[in-house]
């Protein structure tokens, strides 16, 4: 039986598609193979793959896209016009909608069980870090300043009343970027099950969800795991493989944007406990689990622990799985998995 979430969610899936969505009429003789279809676009700052398999088409790209600017309407800090925008400018808080309650909710959840590590109200101390839309930065904050930006930062100055986000302090903003790609990759595969498409692969901005096989060969869906060479921390390169029936994977990684000054590398990644980048031994952590949104969300958090921490965490959460590339106090690179994810390894 569907609960009253689940079938809120497919409603509001089938008004958005219903505008562009289109059936091809019946040929006289049915194909009762399946045919491959895949799309490809730019999406939220970087770029999106979709394939699925079906008798017919019936998902477009212009429905993708359709579903992607629906998504940006809400969530983009990119563009003035959104909610999110809207909430970050208002002092006290806004009602939100279908798509920003879904990723506030999440994004709560996961800073309370990660006592504070994942937090989208991080915004300012990415700002000021030179990581947000108004890009690089010239000179380091000082700690003054950090200080002073720690004071409307923090998940418990938010507070969620029905459909209403409230802020408790009103300099407080919050950006979503963390956890937002991987409710997108939901949003589509969710329509998909709802379509009865059982064999597809999502993927935006390397977060990906799949389900099935590839077909016409019934071949396991294989994903690269994308980690730094030991050589060039800038570069990526692809190292393992994995092979998947259904779930979710998605990568964070201190390599994946940073900016230099001298000899220092600093990390996109922001300690909202402290307001620095995160400073340890991690350099990239792949998860796994059963939906997008969720792996998005904890691949941040393990980010912030280190290799034992997140190995004693993942003991406790089982509905997660994850591999870990990290450097050894000898600045040599190592990797390492829970043994759920080193059960998916290619040979």
């Amino acid at each position: 039986m569907l609960n009253q979430k689940k079938i809120r969610s497919i409603f509001f899936i089938m008004l958005l598609m219903i505008s562009s969505f289109s059936f091809k009429p019946e040929t006289e003789s049915a194909n009762l193979g399946l045919n491959t279809y895949k799309m490809a676009g730019n999406a939220q700052g970087t770029t999106y793959h979709i394939t699925y398999y079906a008798e017919n088409e019936i998902f477009s790209k212009a429905q993708a896209d359709s579903i992607f600017n629906s998504l940006d309407s809400s969530l983009s800090i990119y563009k003035l016009y959104t909610l999110i925008s809207k909430f970050n400018n208002e002092k006290r808080g806004v009602i939100l909608d279908f798509h920003l309650k879904n990723v506030v909710q999440k994004a709560l959840q996961v800073s309370e069980d990660s006592k504070g590590i994942f937090d989208i109200t991080v915004m300012p101390l990415v700002n000021i870090w030179g990581f947000g839309p108004d890009g690089n930065i010239s000179v380091q904050p000082t700690r003054r300043t950090i200080d002073s930006i720690l004071g409307f930062v923090g998940y418990k100055k938010l507070k969620l009343e029905g459909d209403s986000l409230i802020k408790l302090h009103s300099k407080t903003t919050i950006d979503v970027n963390g956890i937002a790609q991987g409710y997108s990759v939901d949003v589509i595969a969710d329509y998909f099950d709802l379509l009865e498409i059982t064999n597809y692969l999502v993927e935006v901005g390397g977060e990906i969800r799949v389900k099935g096989r590839k077909q016409p060969g019934n071949e396991v869906m294989k994903i690269g795991i994308e980690a730094p060479s030991e050589n060039k921390f800038r570069d990526a390169v692809i190292l393992k493989a994995i092979g998947l029936k259904e779930g979710a994977v998605t990568t964070s990684g201190k390599y994946r944007k940073f900016y230099e000054s001298g000899n220092i590398k600093r990390s996109h990644l922001i300690d909202p406990r402290t307001g620095f980048p995160l400073k340890n031994e991690m350099v990239s952590v792949t998860v796994y689990a059963q939906d997008a949104i969720t792996a998005d969300a904890y691949d941040n958090v393990l980010m912030g622990m280190s290799v034992k921490q997140a190995l004693c965490f993942l003991a406790k959460h089982k509905n997660l799985e994850a591999y870990f590339i990290y450097t050894r106090s000898d600045g040599t690179i190592a990797d390492t998995a829970s043994k759920g994810f080193a059960s998916m390894f290619l040979d």
